[in-house]
C-alpha cells in the first residue's frame, strides 16, 4: 500500500516541504510539497536527491562500546550503553562538579530534541555546557538582532522577497546555499525588471550574477561599507528623521561615528570604487521597499556581531522595516537552527528567547521546570567548549547529530581535544563521520525521513515533520534517548525528581511542554498545536492563543522587544580581520558552500550524482597568484599556515581578486587525506557571539612537486556497493601525500580515485590499488605499459562492459572516462580508448550537458524525448525535469520550441 508523508527537507534553512512516499516500510518517491509555504513544490539538488540518502550502508544501527578509540566496535544492548553512559557522568560529576561534563548538539536535531538536551544540562546537571553547531553559523545574527532589535526574531517573510524594490544580498550566496530562496529573487526581477539587486561579496558569487550592482569588498570591511552607506544616506538626506526620532536609540552616536566614513575613505578601505558605495546608498535609501539578505559572511567573523548590527542600522534609519518588502532578513544555515534557538539551545541562552544572565529569565525557567534553580555560571561556547575539552576542565562531552571533527575550526586542536577527552558520546545516524573514530561509546538515532516533531525555518514558520518510516535496527529517537538517559542519570545522582522532569512518553508532550514555556514571549506560540499544525499547515510564530493566523512580519507598529520599546543603534567601527595577510601568509583563504554537497557529506556524500558537478575539492585562485607560483590549473598546491595544512588541486576561478582563494568547506578526512579548509580556519571569535572566523584565514599556496599521478574509475552494480567500495577506498587515502576518493555516475554508479607521489609508485603499490578496487584479476585485463616513463595502465571488462581502469603515471583520460563509465558509452571496440594518453574522448562518445541538476536529465535525453513529440508536460511527467526547482524551465521551453515541429508532429 501506498502512502505519502509530509515531512521537510534536512538541509537548509528555507525549510522546504517534501511529500515522501512509501509502499511496504520504503521510500519509493519523492517530491516537493506543493502546500508548502516555503518552497510550494519546488526543491534543490540535494532536496531533490533525499530518498536516495537512505541507503542503510553507513547507518549506525545499535549501541557500539569502542574498547580503543577508532577501533572495533562491542554491540551493546541500549540498557547496557545507557547505563554506562550515566554512570560515567554521574561519576565525573561527583567527582568534578556538574561543569566537568558538556553537551555540543546540532541545528539539525528537530526542536523537541533540543528541548530535553536543553533540559538535561540546565534543569537536571545544574551546567550551562551545552551549544550547538549553530554557533558557528547563526549565533552572530541572533546576537546582532538582540543588539539591535531587542530579540532574535528574524522580521521578514520570504513573501518580502517578491515585494521588495530593492534587495541587498551581502555575505550570502543564495543562488548555491539557499537555492530555493534565489528562484524567489529570479521570480521578484522576472516580475519587476526595476528591482535593484546589490550583491557585496569578496568574490563574483553565483548570486552576483544577476546583480545590477556588484560590491566586491576586502574580506573583513563590511562594517566599512555599511557605515559608508549610512554616511550618505545621511548626507543626502534619505533618512528617515520621523521614525528615528519615534522608534529608535543611539542614533546621534553612531551618526558621529559614521561621519568619518565618507565614501572615499570606505573606497580605501573596502576596495571598491567611492562612487559603486553612493550608488548602494542611494538605491537603498530612496526605495520604497529595500530588503536585505545576508548569512555566514557576515556571521562567521570575529566582529560578526557587529557586521549584523551594521546592516539593521541601515533599515533603522530609513525605516525599512515592518512593512511589504523590507527588513534586515537573516538566512538561517540549518533545517532547525531557529528552533534551536527558541527552546535556548546556547549556552548563554534559556527557552523562548530569555537570556541565561537575566536572574528573572532563570527564575522563570526554574518554575516551568520545577526545579530550585537554573545554575547563573555561563556555559562553555563551542569553540571555548573544546578548548575546556583539551585542558581537562571538561572531562566528559556528549555529542549528537554533528561532525566537530570536521566542522569546527583549527582541526588539530580540537582533534587533540578530542583524544584527550575521558569520555566521548556520540548520538548519530551515521557510523563514519570523522568524529566517529573519537568516540567512547556510539548511540544509533533515527535520520531524515524517520524522525518526527517540528522544526522552524528561516521565516519563523513552524513545520510538523512526520515519520514516513521506522529507523534500521536499534536506532531511536534523539529524543527518546536523552529521556531515557536523563532518568538513569537522575538515579545514578540520587535525584528522585528526574522521572518528574522528564515524563514524556512521545514528542507531542515536549512540544506542548516548550510551547508553554513562550507563553508572553516575543514567540508566543501558545495558539498551536500538532493538530493545527497538522490540519492548516506551517504556521509563522508569533501564533498566542487565541489567534487565527501567524505573523507575516514583525515590529510593524514600531514597537521592538526592549526595555523603552525602541530599537538601537549600535556605536561600530570598522575593524578587520582577526588574521591578517603578511608576506610569510599572503593569500586570504575563503570557504564556503558548494550547490550540491552539505556541511560534511555524511548524507549528500552517498549519492553518486550529487559529485557529478564537483567530485574533487578544488582551490579557486586568481590566474595572477597561480603564475606568480608556477602554477596552472589541474597542479597540486600545499596550503599552510600555523595551524594546518592540506594538498589540494588548484584552478582559475572567474571573481576572485587578486590575492585572495576560496575552497568548499565540505571536504573532509571522510573523502581526502587532510581535515579539509577547516584545519587551517582561525579559531577567533566575536566577543558577543562567540561565532568564530571560519571565512577567512591567512594562508601560503606553494607548489606540490608530486609529479607522479594515479585514478582508479571503478563501476559499481548498486550504491549499496558503491558506498562499501568507497569505505575500503578510504584506507588507501593514508598511502599518497594527496589523495581523494568520492563517488560519480547516475543511473551506473562509480566510485572514483585519485592520488599523487613524488617518484613513480611501486610496483607493490600499484597492485595493492588493483586489489584493493576489484581490478587485480586478469580475466578481460588490457595492460598498457611504458616502462621509460613509469607509466602502467589497466583496464578490466565484463561482458563488453568497462568494468574499471587504473590509471599509473599519466591520467589524461580520466577527465572523459568518468561520463563514458557513467553513461555505458564505451562499447568493447572503444574500450583500448580507455588507457589512450589523451585527455579527447572517442569522437563516438556523445557530448551531454546536464540541463536539469535537480533529475540529472540532459540534453540529450530531452532531445530524444522530444523527437517521440513530447512537449513540457510530457517532458516534466517522464523526465522530471523542471519539476523540482524550477531554473531550468526556460532552458526545456526553449529546447521545445526550437525543435523542428514537423518531427514531433510526425511522431
Amino acid at each position: 500500500m501506498r502512502t505519502e508523508f509530509k515531512s521537510t527537507c534536512c538541509y537548509c534553512g528555507v525549510g522546504c516541504g517534501v511529500l515522501i512516499e512509501t509502499e511496504d516500510g520504503t521510500i519509493t518517491g519523492l517530491r516537493g510539497d506543493p502546500e508548502h509555504p516555503a518552497n510550494r513544490g519546488r526543491l534543490c539538488t540535494k532536496g531533490a536527491t533525499l530518498n536516495q540518502t537512505v541507503n542503510p550502508t553507513y547507518r549506525l544501527q545499535f549501541p557500539e562500546k569502542r574498547m580503543s578509540r577508532g577501533g572495533a566496535g562491542q554491540r551493546l544492548s541500549w540498557d547496557q550503553a545507557l547505563d554506562e553512559a550515566a554512570e560515567r557522568f554521574a561519576a565525573t560529576i561527583r567527582l568534578h562538579g556538574p561543569d566537568s561534563v558538556a553537551f555540543y548538539i546540532s541545528g539539525q536535531l528537530l526542536t523537541e530534541d533540543y528541548y530535553v538536551f536543553n533540559k538535561l544540562a540546565k534543569g537536571l546537571i545544574g551546567t550551562n555546557n551545552v551549544d550547538t553547531n549553530s554557533r558557528l553559523c547563526m549565533s552572530s545574527a541572533v546576537a546582532g538582532y538582540k543588539q539591535t532589535l531587542g530579540a532574535d526574531a528574524p522580521p521578514c517573510s520570504y513573501a518580502d522577497i517578491l515585494e521588495a524594490k530593492v534587495i541587498f544580498i551581502t555575505g550570502a550566496n543564495p543562488a548555491i546555499a539557499h537555492p530555493i530562496i534565489f528562484r524567489y529573487i529570479e521570480d521578484a526581477k522576472a516580475a519587476n525588471p526595476d528591482l535593484k539587486i546589490i550583491v557585496a561579496d569578496p568574490r563574483r558569487t553565483e548570486s552576483a550574477e544577476i546583480a545590477d550592482l556588484h560590491l566586491p569588498l576586502k574580506p573583513g570591511s563590511d562594517i566599512a561599507l555599511f557605515n559608508g552607506m549610512l554616511h550618505v544616506l545621511i548626507n543626502e538626506g534619505l533618512v528617515d528623521e520621523a521614525y528615528v526620532e519615534a522608534h529608535t536609540s543611539g542614533f546621534a552616536a553612531l551618526a558621529d561615528i559614521v561621519k568619518n566614513y565618507s565614501p572615499e575613505k570606505v573606497a580605501e578601505v573596502c576596495g571598491i570604487p567611492a562612487d559603486a558605495v553612493v550608488q548602494a546608498a542611494r538605491w537603498f535609501g530612496a526605495s520604497k521597499a529595500s530588503l536585505s539578505l545576508y548569512c555566514q559572511g557576515l556571521n562567521q567573523s570575529a566582529h560578526g556581531t557587529h557586521n549584523n548590527a551594521g546592516i539593521i542600522h541601515l533599515h533603522l534609519a530609513t525605516g525599512q522595516i515592518g512593512k511589504p518588502g523590507a527588513g534586515p532578513f537573516s538566512l538561517t544555515g540549518q533545517p532547525n537552527a531557529m528552533g534551536g534557538r527558541e527552546v535556548g539551545g546556547l549556552s548563554n541562552l534559556l527557552s523562548a528567547h530569555r537570556d541565561l544572565a537575566n536572574p528573572e529569565h532563570r527564575a522563570e525557567v526554574a518554575r516551568l521546570w520545577g526545579v530550585p534553580d537554573v545554575p547563573a555560571k555561563p556555559g562553555k561556547s563551542a569553540v571555548n567548549l573544546f578548548q575546556a575539552l583539551k585542558t581537562g576542565e571538561i572531562k566528559a562531552v556528549w555529542i549528537a547529530c554533528t561532525n566537530p571533527a570536521q566542522s569546527l575550526p583549527n582541526q588539530a586542536a580540537v582533534r587533540e581535544a578530542l583524544l584527550a577527552a575521558e569520555y566521548v558520546v556520540l548520538q548519530e545516524t551515521y557510523g563514519n563521520t570523522d568524529t566517529a573514530d573519537y568516540a567512547d561509546l556510539l548511540l544509533p538515532a533515527s535520520g531524515w525521513g524517520e524522525k518526527h516533531g517540528t522544526v522552524t525555518n528561516s521565516e519563523r514558520c513552524i513545520t510538523r515533520v512526520q515519520s514516513a518510516l521506522q529507523a534500521p535496527g536499534e536506532a531511536r529517537h534523539d529524543w527518546e534517548i536523552v529521556v531515557d538517559f536523563a532518568r538513569r542519570l537522575g538515579d545514578k545522582l540520587g535525584r528522585t525528581d528526574a522521572e518528574r522532569l522528564f515524563p514524556y512518553a512521545d514528542a507531542e508532550s515536549i512540544f506542548n511542554e516548550h510551547r508553554e514555556s513562550t507563553r508572553g514571549r516575543d514567540l508566543d506560540i501558545t495558539g498551536l498545536s500538532y493538530a493545527l499544525l497538522e490540519s492548516q499547515g506551517p504556521q509563522q510564530w508569533p501564533y498566542p492563543e487565541g489567534a487565527s493566523a501567524g505573523k507575516v512580519r514583525l515590529y510593524e507598529d514600531g514597537r521592538f522587544p526592549t526595555a523603552d520599546g525602541k530599537a538601537r543603534f549600535v556605536a561600530i567601527e570598522h575593524k578587520p580581520t582577526a588574521e591578517a595577510t603578511t608576506p610569510e601568509l599572503p593569500i586570504s583563504l575563503l570557504s564556503g558552500r558548494m550547490r550540491d554537497q552539505w556541511h560534511g557529506m555524511s548524507r549528500t556524500g552517498t549519492v553518486p550524482r550529487l559529485f557529478n558537478l564537483e567530485d574533487e575539492p578544488l582551490l579557486a585562485m586568481h590566474p595572477c597568484d597561480m603564475r606568480h607560483r608556477g602554477l596552472e590549473s589541474g597542479d597540486l598546491a600545499k596550503v599552510t599556515n600555523g595551524r594546518g595544512e592540506m594538498l589540494v588541486r588548484v584552478g582559475e576561478r572567474p571573481g576572485l581578486a587578486k590575492g585572495r582563494a576560496w575552497m568548499p568547506m565540505h571536504w573532509g578526512n571522510q573523502f581526502i587525506n587532510t581535515p579539509g579548509a577547516n584545519a587551517l580556519a582561525c579559531d577567533a571569535i566575536d566577543p558577543y557571539s562567540q561565532q568564530p572566523e571560519l571565512k577567512h584565514a591567512a594562508v601560503q599556496i606553494v607548489k606540490a612537486e608530486l609529479s607522479y599521478p594515479l585514478a582508479v574509475v571503478r563501476r559499481c552494480a548498486s550504491q549499496s556497493e558503491a558506498l562499501a567500495l568507497l569505505q575500503r577506498a578510504r584506507s588507501a587515502l593514508a598511502d599518497f601525500p594527496y589523495a581523494n576518493v568520492g563517488l560519480y555516475g547516475r543511473t551506473t554508479p562509480l566510485v572514483v580515485f585519485r592520488g599523487a607521489s613524488a617518484g613513480p609508485a611501486a610496483d607493490a603499490e600499484i597492485f595493492a590499488l588493483d586489489r584493493l578496487f576489484g581490478l587485480d584479476g586478469e580475466e578481460g585485463a588490457i595492460l598498457y605499459a611504458d616502462p621509460t616513463r613509469r607509466i602502467s595502465k589497466k583496464a578490466i571488462a565484463q561482458q563488453g562492459r568497462l568494468l574499471g581502469v587504473r590509471l599509473a603515471g599519466e591520467t589524461q583520460a580520466l577527465a572523459w572516462l568518468r561520463q563514458a563509465m557513467a553513461e555505458d558509452e564505451l562499447d568493447v571496440s572503444l574500450i583500448r580508448f580507455a588507457l589512450a594518453p589523451s585527455a579527447k574522448p572517442p569522437v563516438t562518445m556523445v557530448a551531454r550537458n546536464i540541463v536539469c541538476k535537480c533529475a540529472d536529465v540532459s540534453d540529450v535525453q530531452i532531445h530524444q524525448e522530444l523527437e517521440k513529440g513530447a512537449d513540457l508536460p510530457q517532458l516534466q511527467k517522464s523526465l522530471k525535469c523542471g519539476t523540482f526547482c524550477g531554473s531550468c524551465v526556460p532552458d526545456i521551453k526553449r529546447m521545445v520550441a526550437e525543435h523542428p515541429p514537423s518531427i514531433a508532429a510526425a511522431a
